[in-house]
Formats: C-alpha cells, structure tokens, sequence
C-alpha cells in the first residue's frame, strides 16, 4: 500500500471526474486513472523525469497522494529507480528483493504549465476511453441496420451520428444519384467495423446486398421468425435486385409472403431503396430449377449444365432472348450472381444452328478417321458417339446395339477405330521429336501423344518446365476438356518426383 502524505481531501475530483463519466458514457475509474496519469506527468516534470514518481486519487475523499517509489534488488542498474537490499533494509528493516520503498512527496501547487498539460493528458485520456468503449459497443454490431441523424456531409461521404458514436457512409455505399443534407434521417447496414490509429471508424452502407435482406426482415415477420428463409440476394443498387426465398412451412408461400397484400410489404422495402426493382424468387435444391426462377421473367425452353466447370447453358425461345439478357445484360448478370453459377444464354435458332455445326464436324471426323460413308457417320454422331477413342474403346455391345450394327460391323469399326489412333499418336510422336519435347516427358502417365503435341507448341519441353507450373496452368494451356484438376496435379507431381530423387542423392 502507498504511504499516505497529509493531504487534504479533494472531493471536487470525484465531482469532475463523475461528470465527465456521465457525459461520455464511459467508466468513472478510467477518468480518475487519467488524472492520476496527469499528475504524474506533473511530478516528474518537477522533480525529474527519470524517478518513478506515481499518484494515488483517493476513490472516496478524493484526497491526492505523489510519492517516489524505489525498486529494492540484489545489484542497482538505475540509482534514480533501485536501491540495494543493504540501503533499503536501512529505511525499512524487514525490506527484501521485489518490494518498493515508497517516499512520500509533499503535493503538487499546479502552474500554469503543469495545469495545461495535465488538462491535456486527461482529454487525451477521456478520448482514448471513449473510442474504446464506442468500439466494444459497435465491434459485435456488424450486420446489423441502424438510424442515424446526417451530421455532415464531407466530399459526398455522409458522417451520421449514431448517438453514441460517428459513422461513416461512404460515397460508393450510397444508392446511385443519392443525395443527403445535414439533419436528414438515414437507415444503413453496419459492415464493417474497425480499430484505427485515429479511433473506431464504423463503416455504413445502403448498397450492400444484405442491406435489402435485412430490410425484408424487419418488413416480413415470417422473415424474422424464422419461417422463410433468405438464400441469396443480388443487386444493382438503385436499379434492380433479386431475391431468392424459401419457406420452412410448407403452407407458407414464401414469395407471397414476401411481397405482402397488394405488394405493400415489398413496396417498403423499394421506397426505402429509392425505387429499386425487386424481384422474388423462390429458391430450389436443384441448380436447374434454381436458375430457370432466377431468369425471370424471361421464359426456359431448355437448360444443359456442365458441374463441373460450375456453367449452365440456358436455351430460351427466340423473343424471350432480350427479356432473358436484360438490359445491359442486367437480369442474365444478377440471376448468376444470385445462383453463382455461370450462365450462357442462347436462343433456340442459336442452339439449332450450332448442333447442326457440331453434328457436321464429329460426322467429318468420322468419315475421315474410319473411312466409312456418310450414313455410318451420322448413326455414331446420333447415338452420342463424340470421339474415335469411344468407338474404339466402348464394349462391342454399345456398337451392336445401334439400329443397323451388327457384331461384324461393331468389330470392323472398333479395328479401324484402333488404327487410326495408333497412325495419328505415331504422327504426334514424330512431331513431338521435332518440337524437342524430350522422352522423359513423354514418359509420364496421363499425357496423351496429342497432349504432348501441344505442350510442345506451347514452350514445355523438358521435366521442369512442367514442374514450374501449376495444375491450373496446365489445364489452361491443354484446353479445359483435357484433364480433371486432380488429374493435372498428378501429372504435375509426377514430373517433380526427380527433384526430390536429387535431394536425397544430395542427402
């Protein structure tokens, strides 16, 4: 305990120090530890920075202790701060290692100096306290919509008063050709909140997707009670959004619901986001489903999805198609931003046009790689055959199986099938030689002759240059339809496995 010097009792502190507490909603302790801070300040300025001079307010009279305090230890690093067992045992018998001898110091008559700094110190203190408490209230609160007042508007961001705290509305978080004056009201999403040098900076938004998600929630009480659920949302702030909804009662209809009667509930939702057109839609397990609602209102005549590039191709009838893009590829861009899926839309004269391309190529390729008459051609082609590996691979009953095949004609085809892949990896063979690709690259499982081919025209020649690069580069330079993601990093650890073989040579 600090020695006690005669002090007289102070109780004005405690009235300035509740006050201050009271005003900035912060702890009366934290202020009355500025103080002391202060006075500190003071009496080191006056009897020399380098003691270690401390103050003590008292909690109850507010009487003000300065004393010196003096570290006892075995040997003395600082004489302004230490003092040996030996000299502190002289002052205080039963002293030992750790403890502080404490000298009284008769109190502090303020000048002016001292007065403006210890002022300082205490403001400087008082804010610190209350950017700290301003950041635990606000930390937690990310999510969340508030009310605030516009205190002033600064280059076109809005700083809003919160009531206990500032917040900043950036420019780019308000809604297009927004405009707000000092003193008007603004509702905002909190997202972000940080610890900055210059204190808590809360950061609002009124662009936000979940902004609009949060809004229905305080319009639809199914929303807030947990009945109907929101999967997604996206927006083009000021012009149009999507949102997708489903219900966990099955009686409820999560959209109907969502716009309310004769669409009041959702037409909050649209002033409050000045006019932003809001379509609802409900939400799907299945992606397809999922998508064909996302495009509304624009009719799906047909729908292909290919999982594994995460791509949908979405056929709609020809005067569906502006309806389908929207304008400026609006409703096509927040329909894949909603689903996350990519979304390729074509007509039905497109797609017709195109399958007629492709039926033509694969029949080419077929007439000339197993040199057979157009009919043969167009029955492969028809039965989904894309490929000379698949005819010459598939078992001999998915060739009979085809109307007009029978097993000789199955087995002619697989044989040519054979031929044509051995000619043409005996052509890439010799190409690669040319290009240089060397025989150890060659060598690894999982590269095709034609593959090879390619990585040669593209600069990868030798084992490390496949090394280097990683699986997505490799699937980029051999064409996405060429290896799977686990089927490029196979091959790509399979042409490192010497560098390892090195390093336990070298070991």
């Amino acid at each position: 305990m600090m020695e006690r010097t005669a002090a007289l009792p102070r109780p004005e502190l405690l009235q300035v120090a509740d006050a201050v507490a009271r005003d900035k909603g912060i702890d009366r302790d934290e202020v009355l530890e500025a103080m002391e801070q202060a006075i500190q300040k003071a009496g080191r300025s006056k009897y020399g920075h380098e003691h270690d001079i401390r103050a003590h307010i008292d909690r109850k009279n507010g009487e003000i202790q300065l004393a010196r305090f003096m570290e006892v230890v075995d040997a003395v690093e600082n004489e302004m701060t230490q003092v040996t067992v030996i000299q502190a045992q002289r002052k205080k018998p039963d002293a030992s290692v750790g403890q502080f001898l404490v000298d009284p110091l008769p109190p502090i008559d303020f000048g002016r100096i001292a007065a403006q700094t210890a002022k300082q110190v205490i403001v400087q203190k008082v804010r610190d306290a209350e950017r700290q408490r301003q950041f635990n209230e606000f930390k937690d609160r990310t999510g969340e919509i508030v009310n605030g007042l516009v205190k002033r508007v600064e280059f076109g961001n809005v700083v809003v008063d919160l009531g206990r705290a500032e917040a900043l509305l950036r420019r780019d978080e308000l809604i297009p050709r927004e405009v707000f004056r000092t003193g008007d009201r603004v509702r905002a999403f909190i997202f972000d909140v940080r610890q900055e040098q210059r204190g808590p900076q809360i950061f609002l938004s009124r662009t936000h997707p979940q902004f609009m998600a949060k809004l229905f929630g305080q319009e639809v009480p199914e929303i807030y009670d947990g009945i109907i659920e929101i999967k997604a949302v996206a927006r083009d702030p000021g012009s149009r959004a999507k949102i997708a909804v489903i219900s966990r009662d099955s009686g409820i209809d999560p959209v109907g619901a969502c716009v309310g009667m004769r669409g009041s509930r959702v037409q909050a939702v649209v002033a409050e986001l000045q006019g932003e057109k809001i379509d609802i839609i409900q939400w799907s397990h299945d992606p397809a489903t999922f998508i064909v609602n996302a495009l509304a209102p624009a009719e799906v005549a047909k729908v292909v999805l290919d999982e594994e590039a995460h791509r949908i191709e979405v056929v709609v009838p020809n005067d569906q198609l502006s309806l389908a893009i929207g304008r400026r590829g609006q409703n096509v861009r927040l329909a894949s931003q909603l689903t996350t899926w990519d979304i390729d839309i074509l007509t039905e004269a497109e797609e017709s046009e195109r399958r007629t391309e492709e039926f033509r190529v694969r029949s080419t390729m077929f007439i000339e790689a197993l040199d057979v008459d157009d009919v043969i051609a167009h029955l492969l082609v028809a039965e989904g055959f894309s490929s000379v590996e698949e005819v010459a691979f598939v078992p001999l009953e998915d060739l009979t199986d085809i109307e007009g095949f029978d097993e000789n004609v199955a087995a002619e085809l697989q044989q040519r099938a054979r031929i044509a892949l051995e000619e043409q990896d005996q052509r890439n063979d010799v190409r690669r030689v040319e290009l240089g690709v060397v025989d150890a690259l060659a060598a690894i499982d999982g590269l095709s002759s034609g593959m090879l081919v390619t990585l040669g025209e593209k600069g990868v020649k030798a084992l490390d240059d496949l090394a280097d690069l990683a699986a997505d580069e490799l699937i980029e330079l051999l064409g996405k339809e060429a290896l799977s993601l686990e089927q490029a990093n196979a091959v790509i650890m399979a042409a490192r496995a010497h560098w390892f073989a090195d390093e336990d040579k070298t070991a």
